[in-house]
């Protein structure tokens, strides 16, 4: 994990000895398990490090994670960027939810092997936990590298966050047209887009784009929308 360590420290980011052996651990079991069950198409290690491990990280180089503050991770699948984020932060409040058991099975199994605190895992949708009563309203950040467009990903978060509070939508490859169209969703939903911010993942072609977008004021209650209505009909 020297490498790790050392991309790390390019981003401004500093890892410990100890930071790095939890790495290296969450590593070999992602691996371990990945064999009997889809977690990640991805498993040697330098692409591991660069894709999933130091992608998941450099938000650190483009905000302030330190102290106690709540986070959400929306899709969480295999905990990125989740589980390295509650790494490197140990402070943070960190929350996963995924729609899928299995995966979250495997999640607490990693927070048991790395000893971490203060993190939940929580299977259920994403429409489903943002309803009043539940989750809503309730985190500083969210973040989500799921696989879905802009629109719907801004609707199942924006409701989770805190009046102020700032949801990072993780995108790779040209989104120009998906953050404009992505706008008047933004602003329904009581959000603005704040930056869009590329970057280049440290000695390699790997380019990468934070979607920042701030809460602004609450949430119109009929959003989300029922499951499955954000995907198959984006506002």
């Amino acid at each position: 994990m020297k490498e790790l360590q050392r991309k790390a420290d390019l981003l401004g980011i500093s890892l410990s000895n100890e930071k790095c052996d939890q790495f290296l651990r969450y590593y070999d079991f992602l691996v371990e398990k990945n064999k009997v069950m889809n977690l990640t198409g991805i498993t040697e290690k330098n692409q591991v490090i660069d894709k999933h491990f130091i992608d998941s990280i450099a938000l650190a180089s483009r905000m302030d994670l330190s102290g106690e503050l709540h986070v959400l991770d929306v899709g969480t699948g295999a905990g990125f960027p989740g589980i390295p984020l509650k790494i490197v932060f140990p402070d943070l409040k960190m929350t996963l939810l995924d729609s899928l058991n299995k995966r979250i099975k495997f999640l607490d199994e990693v927070i048991e092997l790395l000893d971490l605190k203060d993190i939940t895992t929580i299977h259920g949708r994403a429409e489903d936990y943002a309803k009043k009563g539940k989750l809503r309203g309730q985190f500083d950040i969210c973040v989500s590298r799921a696989v879905a467009n802009l629109s719907s990903l801004s609707e199942y978060c924006i409701p989770y966050l805190k009046k102020g509070g700032c949801f990072i939508s993780y995108k790779s490859g040209n989104i120009e047209e998906e953050v404009e169209h992505a706008k008047y969703a933004i602003t329904v939903l009581g959000a603005k887009l704040e930056k869009v911010d590329e970057f280049i993942i440290p000695e390699t072609d790997i380019t990468r784009t934070f979607v920042m977008i701030k809460k602004t004021k609450e949430t119109p209650n009929k959003y989300p929308r029922k499951a499955g209505l954000p995907s198959k009909d984006p506002l």
